[in-house]
């Protein structure tokens, strides 16, 4: 199976083992962007570039972050339209080397991406002094607690890691905040010398869209958001007993994750390719099988892994042939070991400090225990799964003072652009719906598929994007777009 993008694993950042430096204050106005090479090892095409940024913007003069940047150029130079900045989704994913683009956008603009504060090659968070503080991040990466006695030693790694945090990264650690993400982002675009951002975020990018276009609302020209998150839910939740939920929880992912797994097992029970379907048997009953005998006694693979793996797979619909394999393998103890599901261990993860800082959260780690059980209620597994990767904004030791939680309605002359899968087990559907009525001026585009993202999965959608951040140019209203591919097919 391909290792897949999972948006909000990724809760604290572990690239370096050192207190946080801020750069001393420089003038506050962005002088432009010099472009350069870049390091050695990166993707070729690409130039890269830094920018200074403010660490506090309500002391722009004051100490400073770098920003790392990369471009990669439009290949007609003679006829660029202008300057796409994206931002990859997390938070605490590097996005300087971008991945979104279409042969038509590619020709036209420079896409522009960038390391948010905090992450890879920008400034970063540095949570740990030594290899012992890391341990304990080792043991919770991916996991979740199924028993009582996995909830304490859980509970008891997250405190600590948080504790690591406070106690080595330093003041940036204050001002992570998707608000400052965003001012930074409008910093980049000043620098760019572009007039409005035309923009594409994913997934978390969306939220960092939606924060834009609510404290930029004028220099708006073109943001289109794929995979979008609710930013009500995201942020605070609906109402004043929300703040009694885990915001992951509150994000009702786990919903879509379990309609995703339900329509893969349909599709699988009517396609001859795929390797789990068993004539006259209900694969929903199959697979819960593999978790019932996991819950009772792991071996070689648990529960959690079959969870995790499920949900990472159920991100891509082309991802159905090597989810087959690896459930009919769980299905069979025998034909599988722990080294088939052993998720590659990477060392950039980043958004903890933004996450916990954007969210409003319980502070007594008991309520997500109690969320987790009933979010399985409705998505099994998923909703501990999901309920978990929010833990550490119980113990976090940053407040978050700088963070914008609304309003989210500010009308925009542009109007925002939303796309999103019927099955997305990461930024559900009702949720995208919810957003484009939340927003001040948007239109959601629905891709008739499961998976997370609709770029570049789907012609229909790849000539929306096209016309939307070129001419302004939107799709019909309801307009739902089939993708290229089925399941199983060869890619």
């Amino acid at each position: 199976m391909n290792t897949i993008r999972v948006r909000t694993a990724a809760l604290i950042t572990l690239t370096a083992l050192a207190a946080v430096t801020i750069a001393p204050a420089v003038s506050a106005a962005p002088k432009g962007i010099a472009w350069g090479p870049c390091p050695e090892g990166s993707p070729p095409g690409y130039d890269c570039a830094e920018l200074e940024v403010p660490l506090s913007y309500q002391d722009p003069r004051g100490p400073k972050l770098t920003i790392a940047l990369g471009r990669l150029p439009a290949a007609d130079r003679k006829h660029k339209r202008g300057t796409i900045f994206t931002n990859p989704g997390g938070p605490g994913n590097p996005g300087r080397f971008t991945k979104f683009q279409t042969p038509s956008l590619h020709q036209q603009f420079d896409i522009v991406g960038f390391d948010p504060r905090g992450v890879g090659a920008s400034t970063p968070v540095r949570c740990f002094a030594n290899d012992a503080e890391i341990e304990p991040l080792k043991r919770i990466l991916g996991q979740f607690p199924i028993t009582a006695e996995q909830e304490t030693r859980h509970v008891a790694d997250v405190r600590e890691v948080a504790a690591s945090c406070g106690r080595n990264a330093g003041p940036l650690l204050e001002h992570l905040p998707t608000a400052n993400v965003a001012r930074d982002l409008d910093r980049l675009r000043e620098a760019a010398g572009e007039p409005r951002l035309r923009y594409y975020g994913l997934s978390y990018g969306t939220y960092l869209g939606e924060t834009y276009a609510n404290l930029f609302p004028h220099r708006v020209g073109a943001l289109a958001l794929d995979a979008v998150d609710d930013p009500i839910a995201w942020s605070t939740g609906y109402r004043p007993e929300d703040a009694n939920v885990p915001f992951s929880t509150r994000l009702g992912s786990f919903r879509d994750a379990d309609r995703a797994l339900q329509a893969f097992l349909d599709t699988c029970a009517a396609d001859v390719r795929c390797v789990f379907r068993e004539p006259g048997t209900d694969l929903r009953a199959k697979y819960d099988a593999i978790l019932d005998r996991l819950e009772a006694s792991p071996g070689a693979i648990t529960y959690q892994d079959v969870i995790r793996r499920t949900h990472n797979a159920l991100t891509d619909e082309a991802n159905s042939p090597a989810l087959a394999e690896f459930l009919q393998a769980a299905a069979k103890p025998a034909t599988v070991s722990s080294k088939a599901i052993v998720t590659p261990y990477d060392s950039a993860l980043g958004g903890g400090g933004t996450l916990c800082a954007d969210t409003t959260n319980p502070r007594d780690p008991a309520a997500w225990s109690k969320a987790a059980r009933e979010a399985d209620r409705e998505g099994r597994g998923f909703g501990s799964y999901d309920t978990y990767l929010s833990l550490p904004c119980a113990f976090w030791p940053a407040s978050g003072s700088a963070r914008y939680a609304g309003p989210w309605n500010r009308p925009t002359a542009p109007i925002l652009l939303l796309a999103n899968g019927k099955g997305d087990p990461e930024t559900p559907y009702a949720g995208a719906k919810r957003t484009e009525r939340i927003l001040g001026n948007a239109r959601l585009l629905t891709l008739d598929a499961w998976g997370h993202g609709a770029a570049n999965r789907s012609a229909c959608v790849n000539a929306a994007l096209d016309g939307y951040l070129t001419y302004g140019r939107l799709p019909a209203r309801d307009t739902v777009c089939a993708p290229d591919h089925e399941p199983f097919d060869a890619r």
